[in-house]
């Protein structure tokens, strides 16, 4: 249930925008990976909350609905769907299941699951430009360069 409860705090947080809360969470190697962007994700606090700044403080405001949340031992699973809105009028909402793996009450592993095709067919082109702009080195993997690292 501890863990839960961090993850719970932590929803809390990105929904909120404060990202030096966000920081908090994660363990020095915590990494945060959008499974299905064409990169290796981010790894260690700073760079999980670079990435997430690049993507969602474009963002003009987003809404979160948790469906279910589900812990067993050092894993949380969450069931949600975010609805992204962007100041240029366009939006989406895009389903999640998100992954959770803690370590001494810090996230180890963050791992979301979304289908790209729903978010790059209704995310505004000027949105997807400044996502391209971003490698891979950017969020601290020394995994060579990706276009779009910044998918979040």
């Amino acid at each position: 249930m501890d863990n839960k409860r961090i993850v719970e705090a932590f929803w809390q947080a990105l929904y909120a925008r404060d990202f030096e809360r966000i920081a908090s969470f994660f363990a020095e190697d915590g990494h945060y990976e959008d499974v299905p962007a064409p990169d290796p994700g981010a790894t260690g606090p700073e760079n999980v909350v670079k990435r997430l700044k690049i993507g969602l403080e474009p963002i003009d405001r987003y809404e979160h609905a948790l469906q279910r949340m589900v812990a067993e031992g050092d894993t949380v699973v969450t069931e949600h769907a975010e609805t992204w809105h962007w100041h240029t009028g366009e939006s989406v909402t895009l389903p999640f299941v998100s992954i959770h793996v803690l370590a001494d009450g810090k996230i180890a592993l963050w791992r979301d699951y979304w289908d790209l095709q729903t978010l790059l067919g209704a995310a505004p082109a000027w949105w997807l430009e400044r996502l391209a702009q971003h490698s891979a080195a950017d969020f601290g993997n020394p995994e060579p360069d990706a276009p779009g690292a910044a998918l979040s």
